[in-house]
């Protein structure tokens, strides 16, 4: 009978998780999932040794394989680290700008010009955009509409960008258009150009010239990043 109650315990619990894996984001539900394996895996060899059906040290080694799984991730982000104590500088390529708002936080990869961004608040909290089909994407539109005027406007900058020639982009730009500017911080500003804390004018203002070039709405840009990316400058310059 014990056995039989441990045994729906652990079923109970594993339905729990499997279903809170897929309220997950999309980037997120496979990390959870090999969370739920591999906790499984270490139930089960627990239970195992406890019986007496398993050797201790088929225990320790799952222990140091779950171990060096959950190190995996530290050590990845460590190896760029290691790239670039042995070959110098940074390169100038690979440099990304961001504006963060209430709602999102937007990148611009500045090679390609793409948008990407992730969802800060809301029902697709934690989401990243490219995971949102178009009818999610207008419920989140909506949602910005109702709570933050510079969300709708980087929403329909990606929009934009993702679905280009739809009319009512340009009309959620121009619902918001006189959103007054949010005061930015030196922080925000460097991460708007994409520098870092030690920029020099020169850099500021090479940054600033890079950035118009893909976003200037005179060349079939977007009107509000490129008025960020403006605002940066002048703040950064004055």
């Amino acid at each position: 009978m014990p056995r039989i109650i441990l045994l729906l315990a652990v079923a109970l619990t594993l339905v729990i998780l499997i279903r809170r894996a897929q309220r997950q984001p999309p980037h997120k539900r496979r990390s959870a999932y090999l969370q739920i394996i591999l906790g499984s895996a270490v139930i089960g060899v627990v239970i195992l040794t406890l019986m007496g059906k398993m050797h201790w040290i088929g225990a320790a080694l799952t222990g140091l394989l779950v171990v060096a799984r959950q190190m995996l991730p530290l050590l990845i982000r460590f190896l760029p680290m290691l790239g670039n104590l042995g070959g110098g500088g940074a390169s100038a390529a690979g440099k990304q700008s961001e504006v963060t708002s209430r709602i999102l936080k937007m990148t611009l990869d500045h090679d390609s010009g793409d948008l990407s961004g992730m969802i800060l608040e809301g029902p697709y909290q934690d989401w990243l955009l490219h995971e949102l089909d178009r009818q999610q994407l207008d419920e989140l539109m909506a949602f910005c509409q109702h709570e933050d005027a510079d969300s709708v406007q980087l929403l329909a900058s990606y929009l934009e960008q993702r679905f280009p020639g739809e009319a009512d982009h340009s009309e959620h730009q121009d619902q918001s258009a006189t959103t007054q500017a949010s005061g930015l911080t030196r922080a925000e500003a460097l991460a708007l150009l994409g520098l870092e804390d030690d920029a020099s004018n020169e850099d500021i203002v090479s940054a600033h010239r890079t950035l118009i070039q893909k976003l200037h709405p005179d060349r079939g840009g977007n009107d509000y990043l490129a008025a960020k990316i403006n605002e940066a400058k002048d703040f950064l310059l004055n």
